[in-house]
């Protein structure tokens, strides 16, 4: 796990600007920092090492340098391939598990991405053609970004990299308005103009000489066909895809770590996990006393006693974790307006103090349909289908529906009416003759899943300098979970069924059917007393809300929180807008103190 970045530029290459933008990633990659410049190109490396910690340091190149690769991430299966490939008369330099991606390039060219189990995002310097090419794993797991303008191409692990390359940046206001409707901005679109996200599972080809270039799709969860198999043999394909999944997902030359909820995913993994290790599992879950929010610690704690983990209980005030809003907005950068941001972000504080590799349980809910969106009345789809054609009825419910149009700038106002829309193609590029369930699912994996739950999973682990692993993201686990039949995985008002059953060889019963209590923040808490009064007298007129909001609009907002509306959400949305727009926009995106009231910040 590590931060890449690099230009193609127009013009010379400027050390200046790749000392900038590396130490913009320095938090991804503690361990060392690489650099690679040739001609107009410039590569550059901040590592975090996992594997081969002596001999792993990037750029990477190939026997005659002909090839140079910067990487981020893990290739699972780098053993298989490395023994394929060495078949082929490939040498190796190194052991690590990027330099697969060279020779595989060199053996089979970009087809070798079919062939890659794990989660990246690489550039890759084919020197002889003259070409760039940047590419990012199947489900998005690791970011990738990337701006391009007449002076040539910029990309970065992270938005605030790309800072010095942009200069002075602006909002995209169509970014903007899907982050308000929707809590995050979807692939390409990000909140500052001119700043693009790679696509999951894509691929750009950089003409370094004309600075061209081309996007290409090489994976896609429609070529998804169903599953013909009964429920107990799908149970037993299943155990046996898991055994190996979670053998090559544990592959590192560093300890690991579990965060566990208490909840049915990160539960199966702490099972799979303690029966594979000699040590004792370390585990890390969080709560929050004296709130108003429940949890499922007690549900953790029987787990961890159950295997027999390290477990520890992080506790910690509503006011320290409100406090941790501009940190982790920092750490963010493509900002998400999910509150779990918070919880998640002191997690990996205090995890990143023991070990470098942690996983979680991302992926569970999306792959085998734990949401309660995916259950929805009929009659409630049926309505919304019908107000939104196109839509589905999925997905066509935004945060700000029924605020008053005034409260919008005219600009903003003007873009709103398209946040819908990325959500409306990818339902449209589901196949027709897909159960709603698999389109729903469709949907939330090209957005939702890696436009705001994978970025919180790599943002606030990386902040810290862990890595996050996410083995239910696995692209084949994916693909087995989209083909099941529906019954396998909803029965009446129950969701997930299907991993639940399978879960029933290493849990309690008990446990895996309880009732979902979900992991949520106390922003009620926040939002209430002497605290909303002072939000009501610096909300309104910090900058990047007079901008683009009316600030008379959102104190009337502020004011119907206080007299028991229902706003937090929207009030939540607009708060760590105003903190980023002073960290990315009015400030040069530096990093704030761990421990900042983010109502002092914005003032």
């Amino acid at each position: 796990m590590c931060g890449i970045a690099g230009v193609v530029s127009a013009n010379p290459i400027e050390a200046a600007l790749l000392d900038d933008m590396a130490r913009r990633l320095a938090h991804r990659g503690p361990d060392g920092q690489g650099r690679h410049v040739a001609g107009n190109v410039g590569l550059l490396h901040t590592r975090l090492a996992i594997i081969d910690l002596e001999g792993g340091a990037q750029p990477l190149y190939n026997e005659d340098r002909s090839l140079v690769l910067v990487a981020n991430g893990e290739i699972y299966n780098y053993r298989e391939l490395r023994s394929e490939l060495e078949t082929l008369g490939h040498r190796f330099a190194t052991h690590s598990d990027c330099e697969t991606i060279l020779h595989g390039y060199e053996a089979w060219g970009i087809a070798f991405l079919d062939r890659l189990q794990g989660m990246f995002a690489f550039a890759l310097h084919d020197v002889q053609r003259g070409e760039l090419i940047l590419a990012r794993d199947r489900l998005g797991i690791k970011p990738l970004y990337y701006c391009r303008d007449s002076r040539g191409l910029a990309f970065a692990s992270e938005v605030k990299a790309l800072l010095p390359w942009l200069g002075k940046p602006e909002v995209d206001p169509q970014g903007l308005a899907q982050l308000l409707q929707s809590n995050f901005t979807c692939a390409p679109r990000t909140l500052l103009q001119g700043v693009a996200k790679l696509p999951p599972a894509h691929l750009a080809r950089i003409d370094t000489r004309t600075l061209g270039i081309e996007l290409h799709a090489y994976w896609s969860p429609l070529q998804v066909t169903p599953l013909d198999l009964g429920l107990n043999d799908a149970l037993e394909h299943f155990d046996v895809l898991m055994q190996d999944v979670m053998d090559i997902h544990m592959r590192a030359d560093v300890p690991l770590g579990l965060f566990l909820s208490g909840g049915v995913d990160s539960s199966l993994l702490a099972a799979m996990l303690a029966q594979r290790m000699a040590e004792p599992l370390r585990t890390f879950s969080v709560g929050f006393p004296g709130s108003s929010v429940h949890n499922e610690l007690d549900a953790a704690q029987r787990v961890a006693e159950q295997f027999h983990t390290r477990h520890s209980v992080f506790e910690v005030s509503a006011d320290d974790m409100l406090n941790c809003l501009p940190r982790s907005v920092w750490a963010a950068d493509d900002l998400t307006a999910d509150y779990a941001n918070l919880p998640v972000s002191m997690l990996a504080e205090q995890a990143g103090a023991e070990l470098k590799v942690v996983f979680s349980g991302e992926g569970g809910d999306e792959v085998f349909a734990g949401y309660g969106r995916y259950r929805s009345p009929w009659i409630k789809r049926a309505w919304a289908a019908m107000r939104v054609p196109g839509s589905g009825g999925f997905r066509s419910k935004g945060v700000f529906d029924g605020t008053r149009a005034a409260l919008f700038s005219p600009r903003l106002a003007e873009a709103l009416p398209g946040w819908r829309q990325p959500f409306q193609q990818a339902w449209q590029r589901t196949p027709r003759q897909w159960t709603r369930l698999q389109r729903m699912q469709c949907v939330d994996l090209e957005t939702w899943l890696p436009d705001d739950l994978l970025t919180k999973a790599d943002r606030m682990l990386m902040a810290w300098g862990i890595e996050g692993r996410v083995p239910f993201l696995d692209h084949r686990v994916v693909e087995f979970g989209l083909a099941l039949p529906d019954a396998y995985k909803i029965e009446g008002r129950t969701g997930k069924r299907f991993l639940r059953l399978w879960g029933e060889r290493y849990l309690p019963r008990e446990h895996l059917w309880a009732r979902k209590k979900g992991f949520t923040v106390p922003v009620n808490d926040w939002l209430r007393g002497e605290r909303l009064q002072t939000l009501l007298k610096v909300l309104p007129d910090a900058d990047g809300i007079r901008t683009w909001f009316d600030s008379s609009e959102v104190r009337k907002l502020l004011r119907a929180q206080q007299q028991g509306g229902r706003h937090g959400s929207a009030i939540w949305t607009l708060l760590s807008f105003a903190v980023w727009h002073r960290i990315f926009v009015e400030g040069e995106g530096e990093k704030p103190a761990d421990q900042s009231d983010p109502l002092a910040f914005i003032a």
